[in-house]
């Protein structure tokens, strides 16, 4: 049976990820990415931590094109740390394939920015991962969690959520 005829059991969602679209605005960033041999298993699968590394690549060039650069960031004091992270795998990637990572600011609750996020197909037909991923701006001297983000970031942010 080739492999486009066989069915691929479907697993039900993740808390974290029911309401992924539902809770974007619509508005996603487009990261494209070529899998190369070293994002690879030695089955030439993706492995499973390549696609995180894609996800916080996407988010940063998000950011970049809002002229927020991570390294401005820093210099400002501020850091964004993962504090929680689910993903969903749908499909295995193979090496030499071409995929879209797609992401979007879901909310913006104060200091805490979560991202949601897809990996597809270049023409959208295949869903290969959907993930949600939530950071907390960190005061980098104090070691302590920011009570607000920096004026400047929050604005460029707000573009994103549209105000949400």
């Amino acid at each position: 049976m080739s492999e486009q005829n066989q069915i691929q059991p479907q697993l039900q969602p993740t808390v974290a990820l029911d309401k992924l679209s539902s809770a974007t605005s619509g508005t996603w960033f487009e990261y494209p990415v070529r899998v190369q041999p070293h994002h690879t298993d030695y089955s030439g699968n993706v492995w499973h931590g390549s696609y995180i590394a894609w996800m916080e690549e996407a988010r940063v060039e998000c950011l970049r094109s809002l002229g927020i650069n991570f390294a401005d960031l820093v210099a400002l004091g501020c850091d964004l740390p993962v504090v929680e992270l689910t993903v969903r795998y749908h499909r295995s990637v193979q090496m030499g394939m071409a995929v879209v990572v797609r992401t979007s600011m879901a909310d913006l609750e104060g200091v805490r920015l979560n991202w949601d996020y897809q990996i597809q197909s270049p023409d959208g037909q295949q869903l290969y991962l959907t993930g949600r991923v939530t950071l907390v701006a960190v005061d980098r001297e104090k070691g302590k969690i920011m009570r607000q983000l920096p004026p400047a970031v929050k604005d460029a942010l707000a573009r994103l959520t549209g105000g949400r």
